[in-house]
């Protein structure tokens, strides 16, 4: 009798555990999630030593609207010229970016169309997500569409603690599989909702064997579709004091020395130059010839606190909205005025 209880008991014990009504096996999910999934191929250029070459990106991304809207990372997309994207069963059509943010490596891209058979992803609250939990991911990895790669939630990591490059970004740290291409991805949960965009992995070797990190949806929902965090097209640094007075930026001023800039973008419309040639000063090889922003919209352009607190005002202004830039060219100060798209 006591036997009968004690089984009955460990029964009971085990049945009350709970588990997620929703959860699904690996190969439920993928082929659940992958109409959501798009690869994305951009092509860019960049001054190198040699001269202006062009060259291509490849990344991944995830349709989050009805209207076409597709979320994936900003290194991927952020400076280039054109970029298409490719769904499953190849359709490809051509997007632009609306929205973007370094400081969290994320883009929000405007598809031209959407086409029959796309899927919306399901998007949920990356806050419930523990240490712990399974996670998928499916995307590009060196260009190969649509492959799956599995892995648990490692760690958490609040903004402004792995990465002072990018402080804006909340991380899930994982041990699922993140190679070149997968970038901008989605990672999925056990239900096929979609809970962060990959960013990129940390290895020794270059391999995929390293840490990888997967920006919160929280953050990537706040960022581009609540505040849809303005993208100029510009890529760039902001100069140091010694380069400054190398540059002969006047006043004791600092400013943005502009890289590169994306055709089309509200940058390249506002007539904004990039760089023509590649020097080496102190060791640290620097692309000069293009213009150094001094201010937008009478914000300096000399620190990171400052290009915050242009992003904020430019994420906010109106589209037809004019913007007045200052800029540094050849020696001169010049004016320039752009429009907000």
């Amino acid at each position: 009798m006591r036997t009968a209880w004690v089984t009955m008991l460990l029964t009971s014990a085990v049945l009350s555990i709970p588990v997620p009504a929703a959860a699904q096996s690996p190969g439920e999910v993928f082929r659940k999630v992958t109409p959501s999934v798009v690869v994305i191929r951009a092509k860019g250029s960049e001054v190198t030593a040699g001269g202006q070459v062009r060259f291509l990106e490849t990344g991944s991304g995830v349709l989050v609207s009805a209207d076409g809207k597709v979320m994936t990372a900003a290194h991927v997309v952020h400076s280039m010229n054109e970029i298409s994207v490719e769904f499953l069963g190849g359709e490809t059509v051509s997007a632009k970016v609306i929205a973007s943010e370094l400081a969290a490596d994320l883009s929000l891209l405007q598809l031209e169309r959407v086409p029959a058979g796309a899927r919306v992803a399901r998007m949920t609250n990356s806050d419930t997500v523990r240490v712990g939990d399974p996670v998928y991911i499916v995307g590009a990895p060196y260009g190969l569409s649509y492959s799956l790669s599995a892995g648990l939630i490692s760690a958490r990591w609040a903004p402004n603690t792995v990465y002072k490059t990018m402080p804006l970004a909340e991380f899930f740290q994982t041990d699922a599989t993140i190679n070149t291409g997968n970038s901008g991805g989605p990672m999925f949960n056990a239900a096929g909702e979609v809970i962060g965009i990959v960013s990129h992995n940390i290895s020794k070797s270059g391999g995929s064997e390293g840490l990888g990190f997967v920006v919160t949806m929280k953050t990537a929902q706040a960022l581009l579709l609540q505040k849809k965090s303005f993208w100029g097209g510009l890529d760039g640094q902001i100069l140091t004091d010694d380069l400054a007075d190398l540059l002969n930026v006047p006043n004791n001023m600092s400013g943005f020395l502009v890289k590169s800039v994306a055709k089309g973008s509200p940058g390249d419309e506002a007539g904004i130059r990039g760089g023509t040639k590649v020097v080496t000063i102190d060791g640290q090889q620097v692309v000069l010839g293009g213009d150094i922003i001094l201010s937008i919209e009478g914000v300096p352009a000399s620190s990171a606190a400052n290009m915050m607190k242009i992003r904020d005002h430019l994420s906010g202004l109106k589209p037809g909205s004019e913007l007045k830039t200052t800029v540094l060219r050849a020696g001169k100060i010049v004016e320039l005025t752009g429009v907000v798209p």
